[in-house]
């Protein structure tokens, strides 16, 4: 048995409760990217507020251990637990209700949070299980990637200079632990501006999959996921010049593909910038 017939095999007992709506595979295992350490993501839709019984229902049904088990938070239910197989499982539960306002708020109103757009990106890869019209319906309402979302996305992450400004002095002082922050935080800056340049819903917070998502682009620097990677294990102070390289080249593709966004004349003027030296 696979992750997937797992992950089957637990819809069919999530979707004996009535108030369960739809039930959808996300996360890797939905896009046939799992490996020896994933896990099994379900998305959960209700047409009710689930009480703890009904969540721990199916995990009692198949005789799982309970890893972390969490309250109402951010218009969601989370919970993880372990199959007798020692498979894990991460379930996300929402209110069909809030999926669709969700929904809204990122391809409506173009909101670029990440937790939302997570939702809306298991929607748009993830793979029916359950209630097969209600999701269908959900993927109908996300299939268009919006051009103000993605000019919101830019605008948003790739404004790089706060910390960056100051690379040179962490190198200096050898502040290890603060420049491969920066170096990681800006990262996920240029990652997420071209989440936006690919018109692409983000999948996970963190980035996750780098890898896959650097054969994915089409509008991206060249061998970009190599240089990603060779710019956090390679020698730093080489690493700071190929990253300095990269957002040049980011901020060409915005140009190009995007050249009437005002800010981004104002925006290169302070990238510009290096905290200077004391001299005296």
């Amino acid at each position: 048995m696979n992750l997937k017939d797992i992950a089957i095999e637990m819809a069919s007992i999530y979707r004996l409760n009535p108030k369960v709506k739809a039930v959808l595979l996300a996360g890797s295992v939905s896009r046939g990217w799992e490996d020896k350490h994933s896990d099994i993501e379900l998305n959960i839709f209700w047409s009710e507020e689930p009480t703890d019984v009904e969540r721990k229902n199916p995990i009692k049904e198949i005789n799982g251990s309970i890893i972390d088990f969490h309250p109402f938070e951010e218009e969601e239910w989370a919970e993880s637990y372990l199959t007798p197989q020692n498979v894990k499982l991460e379930i996300s539960s929402f209110l069909t209700s809030t999926a669709e306002k969700w929904i809204n708020e990122v391809v409506k109103e173009f909101d670029i949070n990440y937790g939302k757009q997570c939702m809306v990106s298991s929607i748009y890869y993830g793979q029916c299980l359950s209630g097969d019209s209600i999701i269908e319906e959900l993927k109908k309402k996300v299939k268009t990637y919006p051009d103000q979302l993605a000019e919101n996305m830019i605008e948003e992450n790739l404004a790089l200079w706060y910390r960056w400004n100051n690379r040179k002095a962490l190198l200096d002082r050898e502040d290890w632990l603060m420049l491969y922050d920066l170096i990681g935080s800006v990262q996920k800056k240029l990652m997420g501006t071209l989440f936006g340049l690919n018109k692409l819903y983000i999948h996970h917070p963190s980035f996750k999959w780098m890898h896959k998502y650097g054969e994915i682009f089409t509008i991206k620097p060249k061998n970009v996921d190599d240089r990603l990677s060779t710019i956090l294990i390679g020698d730093v102070q080489k690493g700071l010049k190929d990253l300095e390289l990269l957002i040049e080249e980011v901020f060409q593709l915005v140009e190009k593909h995007y050249p009437h966004l005002e800010f981004l004349e104002s925006y290169k003027e302070k990238m510009a910038f290096v905290r200077p030296e004391n001299r005296i």
